[in-house]
């Protein structure tokens, strides 16, 4: 059983459940069709003699009768005559209706135990039984009231037998139309399970090709519909796409770094290869080690940049958010960079107290050191920065703001892509890393980042966390 399919699986164990159901079907017929079927026969009985009631009427003489095209029956009944419908005297369902006076003589009908049931006296609308020559008969008795019917009894007589041929066509037609339906079922129940498990084989198709074939843009497609298997072919699209990007990722930054570190990789290797020929004076030795040294240095800060990038852009746990006063961190790494002044570049802030927020401190630190590094790095000589923390009702803003160099419209898109540097800010400082890490890190905390630059006049940048 382990080797058979799913398909096959679900469908013996549908065809075993409803075999059972059959089984247990045709227990609960036999046990309550027997008094079911008495029950509708005992009933039939009533009806049929209580409609046959008002077949039969009295008339003082024969001139009151309409007797054109009439195929009832007539008789003399004491003082007149009585007209009885002779459709009523007609069998019905195995019953028979005959008419009787009160001393039980047969004055017209049939009645197939018409000796037999001398015996039983008659008593008005209550249902006897009867067995004759071990057949078992039900008698219902009916007075008839009305002018003239004094004395008059309908009697109805149905046997048992009926109830056994009714249960027995129904039993043979359930043993033909059960066994029909059951196969039917089963059949039914295997497509239907084929067309159920089509998405799954669609999913195994998909990652055995994607995995043959190294084809990570291949997508299951199971068309529309949103049952458990269509979630489950989307949530391994999903996790394909997560994939891909990933394996997209890992070669933009195999490709990125690599272009990255050629540069101080090739100085180095010049410098080593310089102070290792000839012999050159201290001076120049020191002058190769500070190459070096600088060379190595940037590409430290190189390899550390793009770890944290990475990290950030593949949202892996390595940070944990717990509550941080955003104010204090504002004017925590404000009050140090103030110190740096560059090109003589004055650092000024307005930060709102008791700001908090649910983030990383070491993240939103590296945020706002990378905004002031920039404005530092664009300002123009003897320009001023402006850092402002505020909160709202439904957002903390942070912005830093120069009146530096200023940023083309065209680009203050691509200012965010990873080593992307335009001509008029290309400085030889820096890793090109800096603002693309201050957008992801504003999107590792489920806000964004905003840029309003002036070519010449300077440049705006905000950070937006939505509360």
């Amino acid at each position: 059983m382990k080797k058979w399919s799913i398909r096959m699986k679900i469908t013996l164990w549908f065809a075993g459940a409803l075999v059972l159901m059959v089984a247990l079907t045709y227990g609960v017929l036999l046990s309550v069709s027997h008094q079911v079927i008495q029950k509708t026969v005992r009933d039939g009985l009533i009806e049929t003699v209580e409609n046959n009631v008002d077949e039969i009427e009295f008339y003082e003489t024969l001139d009151e009768m309409n007797l054109a095209g009439d195929v009832d029956q007539f008789m003399a009944w004491k003082d007149g005559y009585l007209e009885v419908d002779d459709d009523f005297l007609d069998q019905v369902n195995g019953i028979y209706t005959a008419l009787y006076d009160s001393s039980q003589s047969l004055l017209y009908g049939e009645n197939p135990i018409a000796m037999e049931s001398l015996e039983i006296p008659l008593e008005n609308a209550v249902i006897r039984k009867l067995k004759v020559e071990g057949v078992l008969y039900y008698i219902f008795d009916r007075e008839l009231e009305g002018e003239g019917l004094d004395g008059l009894w309908l009697r109805g007589v149905v046997s048992e037998e009926q109830t056994r041929a009714e249960m027995s066509s129904i039993t043979r037609l359930s043993l033909v139309l059960m066994p029909v339906l059951l196969i039917l079922a089963v059949i039914g129940g295997y497509i239907i399970a084929g067309r159920m498990l089509w998405p799954v084989r669609k999913i195994s198709e998909t990652a055995e090709e994607i995995c043959n074939g190294n084809d990570l843009k291949k997508r299951i497609d199971v068309g529309e519909g949103q049952d458990e298997l269509h979630q489950l072919a989307a949530g391994f699209n999903g996790m394909f796409e997560r994939l891909d990007q990933a394996f997209e990722m890992e070669k933009q930054f195999t490709s990125d770094a690599s272009h990255e570190l050629r540069t101080p990789v090739a100085v180095i290797l010049a410098q080593c290869e310089l102070m290792m020929g000839e012999e050159k004076s201290p001076e120049e030795y020191q002058h190769a080690l500070n190459v070096i040294e600088r060379q190595s240095r940037k590409m430290s800060k190189l390899i550390q940049d793009l770890l944290m990038y990475t990290r950030l852009e593949l949202k892996t746990d390595k940070y944990k958010k717990e509550q941080v006063s955003l104010s204090e961190i504002a004017e925590s790494v404000c009050e140090d960079m103030a110190l740096i002044r560059r090109k003589g570049i004055t650092l000024t802030r307005q930060v709102q107290e008791g700001i908090t927020c649910s983030g990383n401190q070491m993240l939103l630190t590296r945020l706002l050191v990378n905004l002031i590094s920039n404005a530092y790095r664009y300002g123009k000589e003897n320009g001023h920065i402006l850092v402002k923390l505020e909160k709202n009702t439904d957002e903390i803003r942070l912005s830093v703001e120069d009146d530096g160099i200023g940023i083309a419209r065209e680009e203050q898109e691509r200012i965010f892509r990873r080593f992307y540097q335009t001509d008029s800010s290309r400085t030889g400082e820096g890793t090109g890393l800096g603002l693309s890490m201050v957008r992801q890190i504003a999107e590792f905390h489920g806000g964004t980042v905003q840029v309003e630059s002036v070519p010449g006049k300077g440049s705006i940048f905000t950070f937006l966390m939505f509360l």
